[in-house]
């Protein structure tokens, strides 16, 4: 089952441990997330320690093909949003799927 984690709940969590109220808890979760898109808006690196960087990356142009048609197109230069987890976030979700596959019965690989 895949769940999508949205604004809300982030902020609800913040209610919950924070202790902040739900307005606040709200407006630090938007701040949080405003300072990170301007940040990687101005081509700085944001580092999250034992989570990850974001980091955006600029590609050159190339020519591309359709699938369906087979035809060739041009593919401009954009920039594109860049995330790398750190080690441990990626030991943490490997760890889980781990357990995840002993509790349903599935063979580790």
């Amino acid at each position: 089952m895949t769940r999508t984690v949205t604004r809300a709940q982030l902020s609800e969590s913040v209610y919950q441990e924070v202790g902040l109220s739900r307005n606040e808890s709200a407006d630090l979760v938007e701040s949080v997330l405003q300072e990170v898109a301007d940040s990687l808006v101005q081509g700085e690196t944001v580092k999250l320690s034992s989570f990850g960087s974001f980091s955006v990356r600029q590609k050159g142009g190339r020519m591309g093909r359709n699938p369906k048609t087979g035809e060739e197109v041009p593919i401009k230069p954009r920039r594109v949003l860049v995330f790398r987890p750190s080690h441990v976030l990626k030991e943490r979700i490997n760890k889980s799927m781990a357990a995840l596959k002993l509790k349903t019965g599935e063979a580790a690989d």
